[in-house]
């Protein structure tokens, strides 16, 4: 019997340089790429999230004082300050309450508090801008819009108006609430 040892009975089978190195390169781009995806995935859940959370701090701070102030029998005090702009805006109003104790919203460090019976609650964090606007119940002539109110006995509707906004990964993006309402104080 005669055998060639020159000649290998199974040759060797292995990834050339070339393959080995496209292969690299392809699984190289669809790793970027499904690291990019998901963490464009992740900061948008938290957006969502955060945007959700706070639309509902918001909407349930601005039900509260719409439940509490329809139930005031007046307004008594108000305070305002003047931003660097130039605009004035109310930051604190007091009310006598139905039960014939006052009735304090104060905003003040980015924070909406509820102060009752000597109790301060916080309605709400994360406050950019809010203020109050105090106007007459009775409407302008062929107009949604009312007279404002020229001093505390006058006013019969209050105007509420704020935005909140949260930081995601350190960066303010589209978390923002805005919320306003008018609310006419009923016992009056």
């Amino acid at each position: 019997m005669f055998i060639n040892v020159n000649q290998r009975p199974h040759a060797c089978r292995a990834f050339t340089l070339p393959e080995v190195s496209v292969g690299i390169a392809v699984s190289s781009i669809i790793l970027i790429a499904l690291l990019t995806f998901t963490s464009y995935a992740a900061r948008s859940f938290a957006a969502m999230e955060n945007y959700v959370d706070l639309e509902q701090r918001s909407q349930n701070a601005l039900d509260t004082m719409t439940s509490e102030i329809r139930q005031t029998q007046c307004l008594t005090n108000f305070s305002t300050r003047t931003l660097s702009n130039g605009q004035t805006v109310t930051n604190s109003i007091t009310f006598w309450d139905w039960d014939n104790a006052n009735l304090s919203y104060v905003f003040t460090n980015d924070v909406l508090l509820r102060t009752k019976g000597g109790v301060d609650t916080m309605l709400l964090t994360n406050v950019d801008y809010l203020t109050f606007q105090l106007y007459q119940r009775n409407p302008k002539s062929n107009q949604w819009a009312q007279f404002d109110a020229g001093d505390i006995a006058t006013c019969k509707l209050i105007s509420i108006s704020w935005i909140c906004s949260r930081s995601i990964l350190g960066s303010r993006i589209n978390t923002e609430s805005v919320q306003t309402a008018k609310i006419i104080i009923r016992k009056e």
